[in-house]
């Protein structure tokens, strides 16, 4: 079965790279690849959620091993973990996404 462009896209990710996924929920989860597969379900170790306030700075909950379905992945993007590193996010106020709708 040939590869598709997901399953090479995500392949260099794996075991490297601090990502963040965006859920159809709204949620932000972030998190080292550890794997996936063909329908793009996901492993995240060393993995948190981020949830954005207008009232105070955001909260980061402890996920460590995280496994999300495909159908509820709706952004997968790398992170640059100098930069996140450097962000004081209690200090960051957002509104929380809204779900997405396809």
């Amino acid at each position: 079965m040939p590869l598709g462009a997901t399953t090479i896209t995500l392949t260099i990710y794996v075991n490297l790279e601090l990502i963040s996924v965006i859920t159809n929920d709204g949620r932000n989860i972030v998190g080292i690849l550890k794997g996936f597969d063909q329908a793009t379900n996901i492993i995240l170790d060393e993995s948190h959620e981020r949830v954005y306030s207008t009232k105070e700075g955001v909260q980061q909950l402890v996920l460590d091993l995280y496994i999300i379905r495909g159908d509820n992945i709706s952004i997968i993007g790398e992170l640059d973990e100098e930069l996140d590193a450097s962000l004081d996010l209690s200090e960051a106020r957002a509104h929380p996404l809204k779900p997405f709708i396809h």
